[in-house]
């Protein structure tokens, strides 16, 4: 019987067979929107790019494979992935969100999809007991984050699922924060996984894309078909780029997780944060439910390289920023280079304020994404901008 490959292999070997009519180690970019059919009806399997592209078919082959799917089917976007995946459903349908969900996600499910008939309930989906309660007769997803945007809470991916399966009701979940290489959220029992691919799996900042990976055959089948009629596809370059980032995925992620925790663990009793929140502490509510839920492929616990800190006021917060040097103010994440963030006035700003309170999102929160940078220049640049 043949072994399957390890995940770095998979993430080499994966969609990147050389190309069969030159030899190409490398595949070629398909820089086409049409392609030539030997008759009517008759092609090499593709007739325009709108309905598929060797580089996108190459790259939904090779994050399925990473996150242990069957079928990925790929976006412009994250967003244009989650939505996909909502206009599965039918007016007067029902979805379970995280309260605690990314601010697009939020604009997009109240602002626009509320408009066509589907109805959102946001929950803490820490609790299984609040999702539980939520259940109405036409729920049909829940939708969850985990670890979350940016105060880093967990779902117990596992439960709910099981939660899920009682009530025939499919979940999803966003697992942009740990990328496939942390986190394996079907193999925990989801029905499909959603990426925003410029994060992580791009790596470095340059292109934007979402994929969406399933092992359900029907609903892989109808988010094909809003794939090709929405025409929300991500381009042949991006999936030429995306498909360079996977190779280095495992040494990217793995890096970043690792400073990361040494950074929190530094900063976690420094005089001039209040509070730092990171899953890898033991002192996070959740630290023994992301030492079970987030490995790595060789089964250690990983906690990925996201960081959230509260300076106490927004003065504190803006003298943070006006001196750190190594981590640039931009929204976005998971590539090589580091980034801080303000999520309360950047990323959430379009969630109401009443909500944020709520869920204790403060204006002096901030979301820093560790990159690959030697750790000793990252931690010399935060204590600098800790200073006085």
């Amino acid at each position: 019987m043949k072994e399957k490959n390890r995940f770095q292999t998979r993430s080499i070997q994966a969609g990147n067979e050389p190309d069969k009519e030159a030899g190409s180690v490398i595949a070629p970019m398909y820089l086409t929107s049409t392609f030539q059919q030997d008759s009517v009806g008759i092609h090499k399997g593709f007739d325009y790019s709108r309905a598929g592209n060797p580089n996108r078919k190459r790259l939904e082959e090779n994050v399925a494979s990473l996150e242990e799917g069957d079928f990925g089917i790929s976006f412009a976007s994250g967003m244009a992935a989650t939505t996909a995946l909502f206009q599965t459903l039918s007016n007067g349908d029902h979805v379970i969100i995280g309260q605690n969900v990314y601010g697009g996600t939020y604009r997009m499910a109240v602002e626009v999809l509320s408009n066509h008939g589907f109805d959102f309930d946001f929950v803490d989906t820490r609790s299984l007991d609040q999702i539980k309660a939520a259940i109405k007769p036409n729920t049909k997803w829940v939708f969850a984050e985990t670890p979350t945007n940016p105060l880093l809470e967990l779902c117990d991916i596992q439960q709910v699922a099981k939660l899920c399966k009682d009530h025939d009701i499919m979940l999803a979940v966003d697992n942009t924060f740990m990328s496939p290489y942390g986190q394996s959220p079907l193999s925990l029992g989801a029905d499909i996984v959603m990426h925003s691919a410029t994060k992580f799996l791009g790596g470095h900042s340059d292109l934007i894309s979402g994929i969406l990976i399933t092992n359900n055959t029907a609903l892989a089948e109808r988010l094909y078909f809003i794939q090709k009629s929405g025409g929300a596809v991500s381009s042949p370059f991006d999936c030429w780029l995306l498909l360079r980032s996977t190779k280095t995925l495992s040494l990217r992620v793995q890096q970043q997780s690792n400073n990361a925790m040494e950074l929190a663990k530094r900063l976690h009793s420094h005089s001039s944060i209040n509070r730092i929140i990171y899953p890898g502490l033991e002192d996070h509510p959740q630290h023994e439910l992301a030492k079970k839920q987030q490995k790595n492929p060789d089964g250690e616990p990983i906690f990925g390289s996201m960081i959230s800190i509260t300076l106490g006021s927004v003065d504190k917060r803006d003298h943070f920023l006006s001196k750190i040097k190594l981590f640039t103010l931009a929204e976005s994440l998971g590539g090589v280079e580091s980034l801080v963030c303000a999520p309360y006035d950047m990323t959430h700003v379009s969630v109401p304020k009443s909500i944020k309170e709520k869920i204790g999102l403060t204006q002096d929160l901030l979301r820093l994404s560790v990159g690959v940078e030697h750790i000793e220049d990252l931690y010399t640049d935060i204590c600098n901008a800790l200073e006085d």
